[in-house]
């Protein structure tokens, strides 16, 4: 194939999907060649090492920004994009992020990419052993490529279990509040894997605060409450202050805990 018309049909590749494309005389040693002269005719920019991507014809190479999710799948094509990440992908996304998180069995320091840090996680431990790495987790399509990605029911999880990772408690709420459905015997499923009881407080709580949203029905309710933490507990990690949640056992940061009741706003 000409390295033209390979590179009309291609966002983001790497190093080897060019090799077995191109198949030139002299191989891998020839294809680096090809690559080098599109880089210096800006008509290439480097992700990382051994990871291209296209500039689009008639754009200026020094505002082009490859696309962060095409960019991080082909740098860890088994990586499952999480946190923020999901929000974004599943659509739900109530700000904008900087940080682009992937789940990936080989971790990898960080990667910048214009102002974007691209951060490769390893499966949480619990449900590797189970093992349980892709609970919850589905396909999406995104610039007529296939991408994997925490559904809602783990996205919301994980976001309680790290809220860090998706830019805080209210953004958490806020993004996971404009999910269309959840799937309550999967979060059961996930909520068990994990087996913090912390984390089936926060979803029981988020479930009570949106009950008619998601049809969370009494008794799926008292089932979580059942497996709450016996003393009260802080939601963040090193929080201090906020409000304490009775039913759940749970200690949110105040502007969480008070922010009304949206089914009756």
């Amino acid at each position: 194939m000409e390295t033209a018309t390979f590179l009309q049909t291609q966002r983001v590749f790497t190093l080897d999907q060019a090799v077995r494309a191109l198949n030139p005389p002299g191989g891998r040693r020839a294809t680096l060649d090809r690559l080098k002269y599109y880089l210096q005719t800006n008509r290439l920019k480097a992700v990382t090492r051994g990871v291209y991507a296209t500039v689009p014809p008639g754009t200026d190479p020094s505002r082009f920004q490859p696309d962060r999710y095409l960019a991080a799948a082909a740098v860890r094509p088994d990586g499952v994009f999480s946190h923020h990440a999901a929000l974004e992908l599943l659509g739900a996304a109530h700000s904008e992020w900087t940080t682009c998180s992937l789940f990936t069995k080989k971790r990898r320091p960080p990667l910048s990419l214009d102002g974007v840090r691209i951060e490769f996680l390893a499966f949480p431990p619990r449900l590797l052993r189970a093992p349980q790495a892709h609970l919850g987790t589905r396909k999406v399509e995104r610039l007529n490529f296939t991408l994997k990605v925490t559904g809602p029911e783990r996205t919301l999880v994980d976001g309680f279990r790290q809220p860090a990772r998706v830019g805080g408690v209210e953004e958490l709420v806020e993004s996971a509040a404009g999910f269309s459905v959840l799937d309550l015997k999967l979060l059961r499923r996930l909520l068990e894997a994990y087996g913090e009881k912390t984390l089936w407080a926060a979803v029981g709580w988020f479930l009570e605060r949106y009950q008619k949203t998601f049809f969370a029905p009494p008794d799926f309710l008292e089932s979580l409450e059942e497996r709450r933490p016996k003393a009260p507990q802080y939601l963040l990690r090193g929080q201090r202050g906020g409000t304490l949640v009775r039913r759940w056992n749970l200690i949110l940061p105040e502007a969480v805990a008070k922010a009304g009741e949206p089914d009756e706003r």
